[in-house]
Parts: C-alpha cells; sequence; structure tokens
C-alpha cells in the first residue's frame, strides 16, 4: 500500500511539474551555487512536495540525497523522492532521548558523509512538530560540514493548504511555479553558541523571507 501511494504521489508530482511553467529567483541561480557545491538546501516543513525540482540533473554537481523521517508518511515521500531520482538519508530531527530512537545521530553522520561525497543535502530546517520555528540542526550541520546553507522555497500558483502543524501546501497542476533562493549562510568551524543562534534566526528569517516571495510571485506578483 505504501509503495502504491509513493508512486502515485511522485507521478501526480511530475504531472504538476509537467503543466507549471517555471521561474527562478534570482535568474541565475544556478550559476550563484555552483562554486559552493555541494550545498545544503533549507526548506519549511509543509513547502517540501515540489522540492525536488529545484535539482537540474543536467547540471554538474546536481546529485542530491533528501532527510526523510521513518514514520508512515515518510515512507511514502521516501519511495516517491526515490522515483523523482532523489537519494535517500532516512532519520529525522528530534530532541533528547528521542533522537535514538527517530534516527537522528546515524542520520546527522549520513548526511556529513553525503556532502564530503559531493551529494547536496535537502533538509526542512523547522524544530520537530513546530512549524516555522528553525532549530539548531541544520545549524550543526552546516558547522561540521564547512557547506553552506541555501534557503530555499518553490511554490505554485494553484495550491491548497492544510489545516495541520505543518501547513502543507498541495501543489496542484497548471499554473505557474516559482524557485526562490536566499543568500548563502555559513558557520564557521568554531562559531560559539551565540554565533550558532545568529545564523539559526538567520535562517528562519531567510526562509520566511522567500516563502512569502514565492507565494508572491506565483500569485501574480510583480518581479524585483
Amino acid at each position: 500500500m505504501l509503495a502504491c501511494a509513493g508512486t502515485v504521489a511522485a507521478a501526480f508530482l511530475r504531472f504538476v511539474r509537467r503543466t507549471n511553467t517555471m521561474t527562478l529567483e534570482p535568474a541565475d541561480i544556478y550559476e550563484r551555487i555552483a562554486p559552493d557545491l555541494p550545498v545544503i538546501i533549507a526548506l519549511w516543513h509543509g513547502e517540501h512536495l515540489v522540492s525536488a525540482f529545484f535539482r537540474d540533473p543536467q547540471r554538474p554537481g546536481h546529485q542530491t540525497k533528501v532527510l526523510i523521517s521513518r514514520h508512515a508518511d515518510g515512507e511514502i515521500n521516501a519511495i516517491a523522492a526515490e522515483k523523482l531520482g532523489i537519494g535517500l538519508i532516512r532519520g529525522s530531527g528530534a530532541h533528547g532521548a528521542d533522537v535514538h530512537r527517530k534516527g537522528g545521530a546515524p542520520a546527522f553522520k549520513n548526511m556529513l558523509a553525503a556532502l564530503a561525497e559531493g551529494y547536496n543535502v535537502v533538509l526542512t530546517a523547522d524544530v520537530p512538530k513546530v512549524s516555522r520555528v528553525a532549530g539548531l540542526g541544520i545549524i550543526k550541520l552546516a558547522q561540521h560540514s564547512g557547506r553552506p546553507i541555501y534557503p530555499l522555497s518553490i511554490n505554485t500558483s494553484r495550491r491548497r493548504q492544510l489545516d495541520n502543524w505543518d501547513r502543507t501546501v498541495i501543489n496542484l497542476p497548471f499554473g505557474r511555479m516559482v524557485a526562490v533562493i536566499g543568500e548563502p549562510i555559513r558557520v564557521p568551524a568554531d562559531a560559539d553558541d551565540a554565533a550558532l543562534e545568529a545564523a539559526r534566526h538567520a535562517v528562519e528569517q531567510q526562509l520566511n523571507t522567500v516563502s512569502a516571495r514565492a507565494r508572491a510571485l506565483a500569485d501574480g506578483g510583480a518581479a524585483a
């Protein structure tokens, strides 16, 4: 059943991509990030469903792995991601004792390994079950890997937003798709607690900014 659901989800997402015209902001997104590859791509949970379409398989250095949780919904997402050509890292962010139960520690090591091997790593930045509040996990990943974080939002003009904890956006076909990326956020290896918090705040602020911008452009707002 989960395999079927994941296959159907991937087919639907491909249909959404094919029937939406894509706009990038900035227009030279790929050229801007090229010198920094591999990178860490930060998303808000709930805006993750079409994130696979930021990857350009025709460009060198765009091999990508995504962090996906181990619960049932995550299993569907994992199957869909594989069908769309994205590599998987299984586990999720958590606090305290939940780190080991949810696979947080092994997932962190696997993300570090993927970056070292030249894969871009995509993950949601939210604190688990707390929407639009960035956690320190992604900041620690940047600190220990030496790779920059690029906040990203992709949205469509035709969409439905669910009334759940992460405000999941269901992107629909036959409209406009917009991808907006923020400025790179770099975390020094010797960052102290204040610097880590400043980076966390920057990720949160930039994700809110690119999310609002992607929605505005998708809804017909004028380009900057």
